[in-house]
């Protein structure tokens, strides 16, 4: 991969994940963690693991964010208001960030495989989408059944209970 392209989505990731964090209103955030989902399938993208990106979009970026912009217009929140800043928290916050980023260079410092360059990688030369699907629709069946009825049930439980009641 370009190392431009890695440093892009890099980059991208990072600033919408904050962006998840630092926006008040809801919709921004679920957006801005799709835009982070997206930077993230690129990078899977790139270490030829083809099956993981594509499940990234579909499966987080498509089902999950519309399941919680559906909650999140379904329960109607607004925008949180501005609180003060309260300082404690946040230097206890940056100090256990800067103390976590430490022991994490430390670490990685100690590794004898970070050191060495990592090797190419070879080319698969098997379909993995086939084998996943093959694996999933013949001795996992039952369970992705399972699993779509459970989503159905709670998708349905959330309408009934967010439903208002006329006065």
């Amino acid at each position: 991969m370009n190392p431009f392209l890695f440093w892009f989505f890099a980059f991208l990731m990072l600033v919408f994940g904050a962006a998840v964090i630092i926006n008040r209103n809801p919709i921004a955030s679920a957006l801005s963690l799709v835009i982070c989902f997206m930077g993230l399938s690129a990078l899977f993208m790139s270490l030829d693991a083809f099956f993981i990106g594509i499940i990234q979009v579909l499966v987080y970026a498509g089902a999950v964010m519309v399941l919680f912009l559906f909650i999140i217009m379904l329960l109607d929140l607004r925008a949180e208001n501005l609180r003060k800043i309260n300082y404690v928290a946040v230097a206890g916050g940056a100090a256990v960030a800067v103390v976590f980023f430490i022991q994490i260079c430390f670490v990685v410092g100690q590794l004898n495989a970070a050191k060495q360059p990592f090797p190419a990688l070879t080319s698969a030369k098997t379909d993995d989408v086939h084998n996943i699907g093959l694996l999933l629709f013949t001795n996992y069946n039952l369970p992705f059944q399972i699993i779509g009825v459970l989503v159905l049930v709670a998708t349905i439980g959330v309408v009934v209970l967010s439903k208002r009641e006329l006065k």
